[in-house]
């Protein structure tokens, strides 16, 4: 495991994000409070995870002083529209209509907070669907229930195997945390005698 120098907390119930970090070499501990998700209506939409990840991180500012906080937020977006999290199974259908056979984006911010300072790096990827038939997309809903996920897929999961053709970017965004960008937010705080 990697040592830093403050103790770290990931501001995230996410299995994904948590299996992530944990494979990037960091001990952390997880604390989530609660958050309001919404954003200006103005706001483009590839700068809304990063709105709504630096707002998670705001949560807790003046309340874990001397502690590293890091947060996340993903938002899958088709033809300037941002696809959330799915209502329900027939909500997740209709997402995943639209995103059969066409190219959509997907960017996941992360922000740190350290005492009073936050900082927030996006990153992006493009993902490519193969056209999906209407029997994987149930047999895919009723199986994995992608519910807690942006755009109602992961692409770890069975559907990411067998319909995405092509991504551009990296596979950990998709996932739902850019190691990459985590790791260069982290690394002014390794313990290098760690």
């Amino acid at each position: 495991m990697l040592s830093l120098t403050r103790p770290l907390i990931l501001a995230s119930n996410s299995p994904r994000r948590k299996q992530l970090l944990n494979d990037a070499g960091f001990n952390f501990t997880v604390e989530v409070l609660p958050t309001d998700e919404t954003f200006p209506d103005n706001t483009m939409p590839e700068n809304v995870a990063g709105y709504i990840s630096d707002q998670k991180a705001e949560m807790f500012r003046n309340k874990r002083i001397g502690k590293l906080v890091l947060t996340a937020d993903t938002v899958v977006v088709l033809d300037h529209h941002i696809l959330g999290k799915p209502e329900n199974a027939s909500d997740a259908y209709r997402m995943l209509r639209l995103l059969s056979g066409k190219t959509h984006k997907v960017i996941t911010a992360v922000s740190l907070l350290t005492d009073d300072t936050i900082t927030t790096l996006s990153d992006m990827a493009l993902v490519t669907f193969d056209e999906l038939e209407e029997t994987e997309i149930k047999y895919y809903i009723e199986h994995y229930k992608p519910f807690d996920k942006a755009g109602s897929y992961g692409i770890q999961e069975w559907i990411g195997m067998i319909g995405i053709k092509k991504i551009e970017g990296s596979f950990y965004t998709i996932m739902g945390l850019p190691v990459q960008k985590v790791y260069q937010l982290l690394k002014p705080f390794v313990n290098q005698q760690g």
